[in-house]
């Protein structure tokens, strides 16, 4: 079994739900923190235990023995606990993590599964630090940033265990390079879902600054601090994301018929610009080099009764191209002066929601999402509530 199947394990997922502070380290082991535990001065303490993460044939794990990490456990009286050993030399985990000690308590039949290992020595622990404090709990569900790196994450996301989605959200770890080209309303937004899935790498490719009027059509909550450092769009939200995840990657160009070669190594791409110069060559070079990508846009007429506006998600793989298909199906407005999309009017409510329907759609083309219709072309109209499908690939 993988590191990646046990990481993901019933036993491991079972210490997250319950708030244990789940801690995989690289050299393929696992550390709970905030163990409770009692020092020879008759002390509450905290401290790691460890164990290797390696199993048997049978799913059960390899060893019996834990490490701990902190000074000698003790009882409530301050006596040193039995089957607690010094390590010599100390185990070295990596560069920010030693255990100086190590427990054994072999069991008949041997522990089914991380957590019944784990929980019976948490509780051999933390069962005297309870006698001196009624609270002391190893049940914490403190975050920790996680320094495994066969996770784009920096902190572990273990929803799609609880929810029963893992099998689906590991399609989504098979993605390579996404890219994102134009960051403005819809952009972000699409970076926004998109980062809390676990594409290898995420590229931003815009050229203009982040301004104050750009904190009311992007996700978050800009400072006025964030002003006066004079950003890049790019690096505005890189900042933001990479407080979650690795491997964003900010390009400070715009994507044109000049340079569309930047998209050459690219698996899947959103086309978020409202130009029709920077997008039509963008198209025509993708489809020429069999990349799938999604276009999204938005028309917006204003009225005497108010703002009407049609969102736009047209989607391109190989054998259903966007190009070839109805002229009305190509890329449409957006900056050309017949609507009012291009005066920055903050609709950040339409842009979040072209930027959903596009996500949606491309988790349909990985299978995250069954895709009944197999719709390429989709429009929402606000003023009828409407949301409309073609384009259908009966294949």
């Amino acid at each position: 079994m993988s590191i990646i199947q046990i990481i993901h394990s019933p036993g491991i997922n079972k210490l997250r739900e319950e708030k244990y502070v789940v801690d995989i380290r690289p050299n393929n082991y696992l550390a709970i923190h905030d163990v409770p535990y009692v020092d020879n001065q008759c002390e509450v303490r905290l401290g790691i235990l460890v164990s290797d993460l390696t199993l048997l044939d049978d799913g059960t794990p390899r060893g019996h023995q834990v490490f701990f990490s902190g000074e000698h456990p003790c009882n409530n009286l301050g006596q040193q606990l039995t089957g607690v050993g010094l390590q010599d030399p100390p185990l070295k985990i990596d560069d920010n993590l030693t255990a100086h000690y190590m427990i054994s308590k072999k069991i008949n039949n041997g522990y089914v599964d991380y957590y019944h290992k784990m929980t019976t020595y948490i509780e051999i622990l933390s069962r005297y630090a309870k006698t001196l404090d009624d609270k002391a709990t190893a049940k914490t569900g403190r975050v920790i940033e996680s320094e495994f790196r066969e996770s784009v994450f920096r902190y572990s996301d273990n929803a799609p265990s609880r929810a029963f989605t893992l099998d689906a959200f590991r399609k989504l770890e098979t993605l390579g390079k996404i890219a994102i080209v134009g960051l403005g309303g819809t952009g972000s937004y699409v970076l926004d879902l998109v980062a809390k899935t676990p594409v290898r790498e995420i590229h931003l490719f815009d050229r203009d600054d982040f301004l104050q009027h750009n904190a009311f059509r992007s996700p978050g909550a800009a400072s006025v601090d964030d002003f006066g450092k004079k950003l890049k769009k790019v690096d505005y939200l890189h900042d933001c994301y990479s407080q979650m995840r690795y491997n964003i990657v900010p390009h400070d160009v715009h994507i044109e018929a000049s340079n569309v070669q930047y998209l050459e190594e690219m698996n899947f791409v959103f086309i978020c610009v409202d130009s029709n110069d920077a997008r039509i060559p963008i198209i025509e070079y993708l489809e020429k080099q069999g990349i799938s990508f999604i276009d999204v846009g938005m028309d917006l007429g204003l009225g005497d009764e108010g703002l009407s506006g049609i969102a736009h998600i047209k989607t391109s793989v190989p054998g259903m191209p966007l190009q070839g298909r109805e002229k009305n199906r190509m890329p449409s407005g957006g900056g050309n002066g017949r609507d009012v999309y291009g005066s920055n009017i903050q609709i950040a409510d339409l842009n979040s929601l072209n930027a959903t329907l596009a996500v949606i759609k491309w988790k349909k083309l990985f299978g995250f999402y069954f895709d009944a219709k197999k719709e390429h072309y989709t429009t929402y109209t606000t003023s009828g509530n409407m949301l409309l499908n073609e384009d259908k690939n009966s294949a």
